[in-house]
């Protein structure tokens, strides 16, 4: 899958939900690469501050990124949209601190997404894929996220309060794709026992019936509920039972819960890679997701390249019969047993490390360990597979070093190991020339990595 960036320009305006401020954002094309970036442009310089969880600086009622004294909040549902668009880079323009609150959903970033539409670009996507169960847990709070392995991205959400109005609820998206019909409708949510407090801590400035859902859950003063009518800015009104205020009715009975699953995807989108894995949040909130997203963040930045996914149940792409087909090699030299992934620019093979293989009776008896020319040479005869196999008449080929460069030995590899061996092209292939990166796991570690010049030249 290729990256992807919006096709054309487009303008969102609207005020903001804490400054009460009328803000434009302009979303614009980047480059490959450039991930989710925004520009205060109503500043001198133009900062521009990249979104990713660590410069997350504020969670209380919204997520707010920043870079030293420079700040833009609320950019959650913009996330959202543009992860599950599938969106990999775009500059945001906006004229001040925050981004327009709209009407508290995500449905007007998927309007306008739709409008543009998308343009694919040269870089592979970059998927960080989940291996094994990750957990974060507030004890203060009890909330908990939780991310399994799973062959796409999907989120499972369950909010609770000490409410009779909304006491727990449960909503799910197990595929992207549903974003759009399924959660970019549901709407932010207040209790109105929150907003005197709010608007103390020069918070939701900008809010009102048409932007949020209002939850009415324990009896208040008539004189009480006027007087928080009049600090917002709305008619009096009456209200005489426990309930939801607004005029426009919940669009699903779960809206809330639902609109929690659009900010636990909207915070997550700061993770900056693509996840494959399935999260199950537990009372989530702005905090508690920017913790956990930190956490994934860490390991996603420490890791270079993932080890290959290898299931032994899965039939190979190219077997033992038809790598001998491609490449000349053969045994007691032929060190690769099978392919399991292969395209244009990248191919994964399998070695199983047995104690019968020759070069142990010498290598050595007493402690045997696979030479490290061997674990580099397997890589090329995988390259030569990937380079091969899309030339006619493959047979009557061979590839040649030219050159290796960067060579690096991590860990043994003994008998028992499986080698899992990735290799990608660095550049196109010109000249009967192709320059490959190599790399050699065994689990999730890499034991071995490699960079080379191979020639394709015809057998005599």
């Amino acid at each position: 899958m290729k990256q992807l960036t919006i096709k054309e320009p487009f303008e969102i305006k609207g005020k903001g939900l804490h400054s009460g401020l009328e803000l434009t954002a302009t979303f614009k094309p980047a480059p490959e690469n450039t991930g989710y970036k925004f520009k205060r442009i109503d500043l001198p310089e133009q900062p521009e501050i990249e979104a990713v969880a660590e410069n997350v600086v504020e969670t209380t009622r919204g997520t707010v990124i920043g870079r030293k004294d420079v700040v833009v909040s609320t950019i959650e549902h913009a996330m959202a949209a543009l992860y599950a668009s599938g969106v990999d880079n775009v500059l945001i323009e906006v004229n001040g601190p925050e981004m327009p609150i709209l009407d508290g959903s995500a449905t007007v970033y998927m309007d306008n997404l739709e409008r543009v539409g998308l343009q694919k670009q040269a870089a592979d996507k970059d998927f960080f894929i989940i291996k094994e169960k990750k957990t974060y847990r507030d004890e203060a709070t009890g909330s908990t996220i939780t991310i399994y392995p799973d062959t796409n991205f999907s989120v499972e959400c369950m909010v609770e309060y000490n409410s009779p109005v909304l006491p727990n609820q449960f909503a799910i998206i197990d595929d992207l794709a549903d974003f759009r019909q399924e959660i970019a409708g549901a709407r932010t949510f207040v209790f109105v026992r929150e907003i005197e407090q709010l608007l103390a801590n020069n918070l939701i400035k900008g809010g009102d019936l048409d932007n949020a859902i209002v939850i009415y859950d324990q009896p208040t003063e008539q004189a009480n509920i006027d007087r928080l009518c009049d600090i917002v800015g709305v008619p009096h009104m009456h209200i005489s039972k426990l309930g939801y205020v607004n005029t426009k009715p919940l669009v699903w009975e779960n809206e809330p819960a639902r609109h929690k699953v659009l900010d636990v995807i909207g915070d997550l989108a700061l993770i900056g890679r693509p996840i494959q894995g399935r999260v199950v949040a537990i009372r989530p909130g702005h905090t508690v997701n920017n913790k956990f997203c930190r956490m994934i963040r860490q390991e996603v930045k420490h890791t270079t390249i993932q080890a290959p996914v290898y299931n032994p149940n899965v039939a190979p792409v190219i077997d033992i019969n038809g790598i001998k087909k491609l490449i000349p090699h053969r045994n007691p030299f032929l060190l690769i047993d099978k392919v399991i992934e292969l395209d244009k620019k990248h191919a994964v093979a399998i070695k199983n490390v047995t104690m019968n293989e020759p070069f142990f009776q010498g290598h050595f008896p007493e402690e045997p360990v696979m030479p490290g020319v061997l674990q580099v040479e397997a890589m090329a005869q995988t390259s030569g597979v990937l380079v091969l196999n899309f030339l006619d008449e493959p047979e009557k080929y061979s590839t040649y070093f030219l050159k290796i460069d960067n060579v690096k030995f991590r860990q043994k590899v003994v008998p028992g190991d499986t080698l899992k061996l990735y290799v990608t092209l660095m550049t196109e292939i010109r000249r009967g020339c192709a320059i490959v990166k190599g790399y050699a796991f065994v689990g999730e570690k890499i034991v071995c990595e490699a960079e080379f010049m191979a020639q394709i030249i015809k057998n005599k």
